[in-house]
């Protein structure tokens, strides 16, 4: 079972070691109006008696506002300090409430709603309402048996609402530091959501880039004494890839990069030529509605990507339709948990799972490898 934590603690996780403000201190202060009774009573007295009242009353006095700076603090050892220093704490103060009856009279009662209000900050919420109940039962008792002394219900009244209005407070803040915690791990989590698509994103980017990249290049050096013109094509290739790589990956850091699925199409069918790859790929992409469009994009640069680099393909099939997309081809495949391929994979049934989307990985029917995702009332299993 867990138990609340006081207010003590509450400011302590709020705000760490800090100065007490003027503005603490004065709201503080404004509560010791309250005890002008005790002191009214305590100055019609005469020689060692009003001393003596003074006395007991300024310590009373400091002992408050010592709390009220301890806590203000919060970080005196707040966290973590267990109930029995607390508790001597309030015995003090209780102690010193006793020793101004005979200078204070009744009016001493008024400084056990001081008491009640501590015990509501310093303690937990439980073993405080035990406290209080003492504390009503205690000004209940004195009234009944001190002779001289008024039962009109005042003082139990005082006692209570004082404890009252601290619980309200501590639970105000309780809450405010529950607020600021779940604000503090949705940052955190937008942060790492933030740092995942970025990652997703360079992967997603990259790998189909350099993919190209390293075939052109490769295709470039074969050629280079047999066709110079072809490789010197090549060349301009693999540099208006690596440009255009480039580009993607400055807009992936800024959040504003969107895929053209007619011109992944189109990139498909270089890359797949490219690689020696016979490309069967569609022309148009008019039925697919623009809601879907940059995920089949998505899915088109994956899914060539793996073709290219890890199927052995010969043939490459995309076929779509407006709420579906697949990539076939006639080689292996990307094997699960393929090293980068995977990641890759990853990457996109995240994108999927957005955008309301199921993606099927697995063998193609006729041999092969195939990657579908659908959309709406195509998701795969339905």
């Amino acid at each position: 079972m867990t138990t609340s934590p006081s207010l003590v603690e509450a400011l302590a996780d709020r705000a760490g070691p800090r100065r007490p403000g003027r503005w603490g201190w004065m709201a503080a202060a404004i509560w010791l109006f309250y005890l002008s009774q005790p002191f009214e009573q305590i100055v019609h007295r005469h020689g060692t008696t009003r001393i003596f009242g003074l006395i007991v009353l300024a310590l009373f006095v400091l002992t408050y506002l010592g709390f009220f700076g301890w806590i203000r603090w919060a970080g005196l050892g707040a966290r973590g300090l267990p109930t029995w220093p607390r508790l001597l704490y309030l015995g003090g103060m209780l102690a010193l409430c006793v020793l101004m009856v005979p200078a204070a009279g009744q009016q001493a009662l008024t400084c056990l709603v001081y008491v009640s209000a501590v015990a509501m900050m310093a303690l937990d919420v439980r073993i405080a309402i035990a406290v209080v109940a003492l504390l009503l039962g205690g000004a209940e008792l004195s009234m009944r048996l001190v002779p001289g002394w008024s039962d009109d219900g005042s003082y139990g009244f005082a006692i209570f609402l004082g404890a009252l209005a601290v619980f309200g407070m501590r639970r105000a803040i309780q809450r405010s530091v529950e607020l600021n915690a779940t604000r503090k791990d949705l940052a955190e989590l937008a942060v790492q959501e933030e740092r995942n698509r970025f990652a997703r994103d360079l992967h997603d980017i990259l790998g189909h880039s350099l993919t190209v990249i390293t075939v052109k290049a490769e295709l470039a050096g074969k050629l280079i004494a047999a066709n110079p013109d072809r490789a010197a094509a090549e060349v301009a290739d693999v540099e208006s890839l690596a440009r255009a790589a480039l580009a993607d990956v400055r807009a992936a850091v800024a959040g504003y990069r969107e895929l053209s699925l007619a011109g992944e199409l189109v990139a498909a069918r270089t890359a797949l030529q490219a690689a020696d790859i016979k490309a069967d790929l569609p022309t148009t992409v008019d039925e697919v509605p623009e809601e879907n469009r940059e995920l089949f994009a998505w899915v088109v640069r994956e899914g060539v990507t793996n073709v290219v680099r890890h199927s052995g393909a010969k043939r490459c099939t995309i076929r779509i339709t407006a709420a579906r997309i697949e990539v076939l081809d006639d080689g292996t495949g990307p094997t699960p948990g393929g090293g980068t391929a995977g990641h890759g994979l990853v990457g996109l049934r995240e994108r999927a799972d957005q955008a309301g989307a199921s993606v099927q990985i697995g063998e193609a029917p006729g041999g092969g490898f195939r990657l579908a995702v659908g959309v709406g009332a195509v998701r795969m299993g339905r």
